[in-house]
């Protein structure tokens, strides 16, 4: 039995059946996660987490496990640890907005086992229990247009993205989120250049991470970190405000039919 779900269940006046109906799972499954110690997947890991007030840690301890990337490893604590998050994408969302099944479709492409996408994916949606901590990170999403509606498979998989841009939309509600997007419409601008995050820390310093067809980068230096944050802010001039970007992406769940 996992006697640490029972005791914050308990806490939070929780049953199987309240939280299955809350994470929308048979109360079956519910009831195993409790009497039999099953672990719950991802998505649904990081919502009872939300639910019940904790760290998916505190629940699940043996489940956090570093599975991500060693060499992505340093960038995970920076995140885990910052005040501030701005990250711009080009092409992808976000990877702490991502659904589980988008985030395995841009794994789905890469020479990697099963076994290794599984692995990576469930690293990135633990990643996202960040945003539902009692004192989460501010995070200001940018995204470009092109993200929301490009298919996300072969397949044209409609329903796929239509739940990613539901799930991008369902985010924004949290008071430490904020997204915007840059519309197509718009002329070349500084984020054509590629993807970056901006971390503000405890203490005050910056750090900024930037990926790469072969590996990502941290960077440190004040004049490369400000060279960067100088870009952040002629990208958000291009980027719709909160509600228009919202209406966006509202339309473009829409158009996924």
């Amino acid at each position: 039995m996992n006697h640490g779900l029972i005791a914050a269940m308990t806490e939070a006046g929780e049953t199987a059946e309240s939280l299955a109906a809350q994470t929308g799972v048979d109360p079956k499954t519910a009831q195993r996660w409790v009497s039999r110690g099953r672990i719950p997947r991802p998505l649904a890991r990081s919502r009872v987490a939300a639910i019940l007030g904790k760290d998916v840690k505190d629940l699940w301890p043996d489940v956090l496990k570093r599975r991500e990337p060693s060499w992505f490893r340093p960038w995970a604590d920076i995140e885990r640890e910052a005040l501030e998050l701005r990250w711009f994408e080009l092409v992808w969302v976000p990877g702490l907005l991502q659904t589980e099944a988008y985030a395995r479709a841009t794994l789905a492409m890469e020479s990697l086992t099963p076994g290794e996408i599984e692995q990576l994916v469930s690293a990135r949606i633990e990643r996202q229990s960040v945003l539902h901590r009692s004192r989460p990170p501010l995070l200001i999403a940018v995204m470009d247009e092109a993200a929301l509606r490009r298919p996300a498979s072969i397949k044209k998989d409609d329903t796929l993205m239509r739940e990613q841009c539901e799930h991008i939309l369902a985010c924004a509600e949290l008071p430490c989120v904020r997204v915007h997007v840059v519309p197509s419409a718009t002329p070349m601008y500084p984020g054509m250049g590629g993807p970056f995050i901006l971390a503000e820390m405890p203490d005050g310093t910056r750090t900024a991470h930037i990926d790469a067809q072969v590996r990502a980068q941290i960077i440190e230096d004040r004049g490369e970190v400000a060279t960067l944050e100088g870009r952040w802010a002629r990208i958000v001039s291009e980027a719709l405000p909160r509600a228009q970007s919202l209406d966006l992406i509202r339309e473009a769940a829409a158009s996924w039919t």
